[in-house]
C-alpha cells in the first residue's frame, strides 16, 4: 500500500485543506501526475507551491519534464536531502503513526488502510493540526 497526501494552505493562513489518496501498488510518475492534476482541479487552477521529498519518481526525467509544463500554476521546491522536517506532510505521517498506527498489529493491509483513513479524518477535523505541521516545518504565515 502506498499513500500520497497534500496539504493546501490558503495564502493568508485562514484555511487549510488535506488531500489524501492510497493505492495498492507503488506510486510512479503517471500516478503522481494524476494526483497533482486532481489537486489542480480542487485548487481551481490557482497557483501552488509543491514541496517534494526525495522519492525517485519525484526526480525522474519524465517528471521534471512534465513539471516544467506545469510552471504557470505550480512551483516545485526540493528541500535539501535528508530533511523531512522541512515538509509539512511528514508531520501528518508522524502524527498518524503516533496515534492510529502506534502499537497496532494488523492481519492485512485493509486494516492499516482503515486506520490511516481514521487518522486522516481526525486531522481534517482538527484543522489546527495542519497549521501545526506547517509551523513544525518552520514554514508559516
Amino acid at each position: 500500500m502506498s499513500l500520497c497526501a497534500g496539504i493546501a494552505y490558503r495564502w493568508d493562513g485562514k484555511r487549510s485543506r488535506l488531500y489524501f489518496q492510497s493505492k495498492p501498488n507503488n506510486y510512479d510518475v503517471d500516478s503522481l501526475q494524476a494526483f497533482i492534476m486532481h489537486l489542480k482541479r480542487h485548487l481551481r487552477g490557482q497557483k501552488a507551491i509543491l514541496i517534494w521529498d526525495g522519492l525517485p519518481a519525484h526526480k525522474s526525467r519524465a517528471m521534471k519534464e512534465w513539471l516544467a509544463i506545469q510552471r504557470r500554476w505550480l512551483e516545485v521546491v526540493l528541500p535539501p536531502g535528508y530533511s523531512p522536517d522541512l515538509n509539512p506532510v511528514e508531520g501528518l505521517w508522524n502524527n498518524i503513526k503516533g496515534q492510529e498506527l502506534a502499537n497496532r498489529c494488523c492481519d492485512d493491509l485493509g486494516e492499516i488502510g482503515v486506520a490511516v483513513k481514521q487518522g486522516i479524518d481526525r486531522v481534517r477535523s482538527a484543522r489546527q493540526l495542519m497549521f501545526g505541521f506547517l509551523h513544525e516545518a518552520a514554514l508559516f504565515f
